[in-house]
């Protein structure tokens, strides 16, 4: 396996909403039907974090089998947290957002995450109630429960923290 995790660049987007595109069709066949709905990630979502130079990519064998954002804190919808608390709510953090890969790209989360971590051990994560991919994951490398937090659109996300 010859994986890397590298800055995404303009020239990737094809390739990143093509991983986006799979992602979405994981999350339905194991019952997630509700997020990221209505055209979301969209282009310009990807394009907003290359800006913030916080768009990743995971090539394997020079092809891109996986995307994420990596982005310093803070994160305005992580302010107020219902029915529990940030394990660290006084550091600075980075967040994760938008994690994607192809079903045959094994790993993926592990790879990242030991990309994440490298930089710095204080991680949120949020997701929606019905990705238990994700939660099964974020609970396999460590991450704690918090709380709910709610999104600009006031959706509920299940949110967490690993604080190595």
């Amino acid at each position: 396996m010859s994986r890397i995790i590298r800055e995404a660049r303009q020239t990737d987007m094809a390739d990143i909403m093509k991983v986006v595109e799979a992602a979405k069709k994981i999350m339905r066949s194991s019952g997630n039907m509700h997020q990221w709905a209505d055209g979301y990630p969209s282009e310009k979502d990807i394009a907003a974090d290359m800006e913030k130079e916080g768009a990743f990519v995971i090539e394997d064998g020079g092809r891109v089998v996986g995307y994420f954002a990596f982005l310093p804190s803070p994160e305005p919808t992580y302010h107020k947290i219902c029915g529990g608390k940030w394990l660290d709510d006084e550091q600075p953090y980075h967040v994760v957002h938008r994690i994607a890969s192809y079903p045959d790209a094994h790993h993926i989360f592990s790879d990242m995450m030991d990309f994440c971590l490298a930089h710095d051990a204080n991680i949120r994560i949020d997701t929606h109630r019905d990705n238990t991919i994700m939660q099964h994951n974020l609970q396999k490398h460590g991450f704690a429960y918090c709380g709910i937090i709610y999104l600009a659109s006031g959706d509920e996300r299940l949110a967490y923290q690993r604080n190595a």
